[in-house]
């Protein structure tokens, strides 16, 4: 995403925010479950204003950088950046229990999840500007027309 395109893509989240509200009394797996959606749809807006495609195409590479082996690596290259509250809040989603697909390592389904977690926390408590700066540090770079 460029300057100008965060700008417009954390006007356009302001507007889809629910009222601000703490993030403690929900668990690491509602977090995580928001955070897939924003994930996704961070995805799918950056390719489609970026690459001109069919939907077919588009849908095969959003589905390739949202799977859980791509998330999972999407929180190893940002880990270093992560704050301490971060930190912790991806330690407990990692932990959660929860049913692994088989379509992903336990590896790759709890890191996954910690970085859904952290990008649901971040929308659900308003921080767009520190969710967006995130999201511009794994969304794929350097994507080519089909």
């Amino acid at each position: 995403m460029t300057d100008t395109g965060s700008d417009s893509f954390t006007r356009h989240l302001r507007a889809l925010l629910p009222p601000q509200r703490e993030t403690d009394v929900h668990s690491p797996l509602v977090l995580a479950y928001v955070g897939d959606a924003v994930f996704e749809l961070a995805v799918r807006a950056y390719l489609a204003t970026h690459i001109r495609a069919s939907v077919g195409e588009l849908h095969e590479r959003a589905r390739d950088k949202v799977r859980a082996a791509a998330q999972a690596q999407a929180l190893a290259d940002i880990e270093g950046s992560l704050t301490e509250e971060e930190r912790e809040l991806v330690r407990r989603a990692r932990n959660a229990k929860a049913q692994v697909p088989k379509s992903a390592s336990l590896y790759e389904y709890r890191y996954s999840t910690a970085f859904e977690a952290l990008l649901g926390h971040l929308f659900l408590t308003g921080r767009l500007e520190r969710l967006v700066h995130l999201l511009d540090l794994v969304i794929p770079r350097g994507e080519t027309e089909a």
